[in-house]
């Protein structure tokens, strides 16, 4: 069910408010968007593919402890491959409000909006 006219832009006025007096709040909990880093994500597969390496070499030699390094080396690559850039991304300066979330289903639904003519934009 859409908000009415006068509740969305109570909300928006709501959102505005808390992105200009709790910006801590907002970095804390998330509310930056971020992008990922593409280097991290190939170091991290690297890292991964080598950790696969070493777990194939441990079992054909029969050492625990090469697998258990190289699972080790699975996992950090794993960790390597999900780290997102501390990077922001960028408000949109022409307007007023605060920076919009960028996952897919948000564009999908701004666009369905502006499609619809229902977009305030």
């Amino acid at each position: 069910m859409p908000l009415s006219e006068q509740e969305q832009r109570l909300l928006d006025e709501m959102e505005r408010n808390l992105y200009r007096h709790d910006a801590d709040f907002v970095a804390a909990v998330g509310g930056g968007a971020t992008r990922p880093d593409y280097r991290m994500i190939v170091i991290g597969v690297l890292v991964g593919l080598a950790g696969i390496g070493v777990v194939f070499f441990g079992v054909a030699t029969h050492l625990l402890v090469l697998g258990v390094a190289g699972f080790i080396l699975m996992l950090v690559g794993a960790l390597l491959a999900m780290k997102r850039s501390k990077v922001a991304a960028k408000p949109n300066s022409n307007t007023g409000k605060a920076p919009s979330k960028s996952s897919f289903m948000d564009r999908m639904n701004q666009r369905w909006d502006n499609r619809e003519g229902r977009g305030n934009g």
